[in-house]
């Protein structure tokens, strides 16, 4: 009889292509299957990430509801993987002695050796080392036919940005080797996948070989586009101070890469990016929407912004409204500032009350969704091609579907066939997260 496997995952797209994998290992190694509820299984794991406020205090209150199930299930085993199990490592088995297993980002691919020693010797494990990129080794690659699919491309990342603890917690940068890549990327395109979204901590640093020579970002772009049936190619997260010439130029050659950029500003300020140790300046990053403009005119961009960082006045806030109002980004992901634990801001006085953060985050998200919505009202009217995902999450009777420049779109439909198709979609409405529209004949 299977086993019974339910993953919960906390965190960014890195965190989600990981928790595929571990369901992918265990189903092959172990014979797990997925569990409908955690009532029912046999293995519970927390994907965790560091990067919020309280994040491990949210893992430690996860693993607190998971051993009541525990309690009444004692060979129930209790997983924690993650940044955060970087982070703690053996310190989450002292704070919590129901937890079983403890491992990293570079280590998933040890969870069935690491269970089955479990199994074996009752004794806890914990792998939290970095083995560089070992797991991808290891790991299979079964694709779905999900219509679009995740891609790890670099692991880690070297740029220890003051306020972040991901270097910490996921290792220096390492990057796969194209042919390595082409050939994951082909067997999800042979199972009906269209569209791949690569990923990396610093995507655009990417320097895997090709052939044996140190390559980029934009030459995998351009050898994906020419895998049959990838007809979408995404890219996250990418970082100002890494987004070379190759790159921006690729948009001139690859219709198949998406209008749609996510680019992580993080403040408006000089001064406080310099705090910040993000190696770009204002000038520098709006040259750099400039240029992606000038040859995708229709391009679309979104960011991350943190708010009330140490030392963040008046003045420097109001730089901050300024690039949003120039850029008029499409989307973003905009946060109060809080100290991680090993980071340099940590120590920076943190000298912005939380009312004031408080009310310098509000007046950004709502300046951010009257721009977000602004993009949105343009696109009634015209019409869209889009890749169909699947159905609605809130109707049924609808399906969803993706502009090229990133825009949810859920249309009337019970054609199931339609999932995985390019298909024209006319607009009739913008709403605050979506755009609804008619299918085109």
């Amino acid at each position: 009889m299977a086993k019974k496997l339910f993953i919960k995952t906390h965190g960014c797209q890195m965190n989600e292509y990981d928790s595929a994998k571990m369901f992918d290992l265990l189903g092959e190694k172990e014979d797990f299957e997925l569990a409908k509820s955690e009532e029912e299984a046999d293995l519970l794991i927390l994907n965790t990430c560091s990067i919020r406020e309280k994040a491990q205090e949210k893992v430690f209150h996860q693993i607190g509801r998971w051993r009541k199930i525990k309690d009444k299930k004692p060979d129930l085993k209790i997983a924690i993987g993650g940044c955060v199990a970087s982070q703690e490592g053996e310190n989450i088995i002292k704070r919590a002695p129901a937890v079983d297993i403890v491992f990293g980002p570079q280590t998933l691919h040890k969870l069935p050796e690491l269970y089955n020693a479990k199994e074996k010797t009752n004794i806890n494990q914990i792998d939290i080392s970095f083995p560089k990129l070992e797991k991808f080794s290891h790991i299979p690659v079964n694709g779905t036919g999900e219509p679009s699919a995740f891609v790890s491309i670099i692991e880690g990342c070297n740029k220890y940005c003051s306020f972040c603890v991901v270097p910490k917690t996921r290792g220096h940068e390492v990057s796969r080797t194209i042919e390595d890549i082409l050939n994951e990327i082909s067997i999800l395109a042979d199972k009906g996948t269209r569209e791949i979204h690569l990923l990396g901590q610093n995507v655009n640093n990417f320097k895997g070989t090709y052939r044996g020579e140190k390559s980029s970002l934009a030459k995998l772009i351009e050898l994906t586009a020419k895998i049959d049936n990838i007809e979408r190619i995404r890219y996250t997260t990418s970082h100002p101070h890494e987004f070379k010439d190759d790159l921006v130029e690729v948009y001139d050659r690859v219709p198949e890469l998406v209008s749609h950029v996510h680019l992580p500003i993080q403040s408006g300020s000089d001064r406080i990016l310099k705090l910040m140790r993000r190696r770009y300046n204002i000038d520098k990053y709006i040259n750099l929407i400039d240029r992606i403009k000038s040859i995708r005119p229709d391009m679309s961009f979104s960011s991350d912004f943190i708010v009330g960082f140490p030392g963040e006045t008046n003045e420097d806030f109001e730089a901050t409204m300024n690039v949003i109002n120039e850029v008029k980004f499409d989307e973003s992901f905009s946060f109060i500032y809080s100290p991680r634990p090993n980071t340099t801001a940590s120590e920076m006085p943190d000298d912005v009350s939380i009312e004031e953060k408080k009310e310098r985050l509000n007046i950004l998200q709502n300046r951010l969704n009257q721009l977000s919505f602004g993009y949105s009202r343009k696109k009634v009217g015209t019409v869209q091609n889009c890749l169909v995902y699947g159905q609605s999450k809130r109707d049924p009777g609808q399906l969803q579907g993706r502009t090229i420049c990133n825009r949810i779109v859920n249309f009337s439909s019970h054609d199931i066939d339609l999932v995985g198709q390019m298909i024209n979609i006319q607009i009739n409405e913008a709403l605050p997260n979506c755009l609804r529209g008619n299918l085109q004949n």
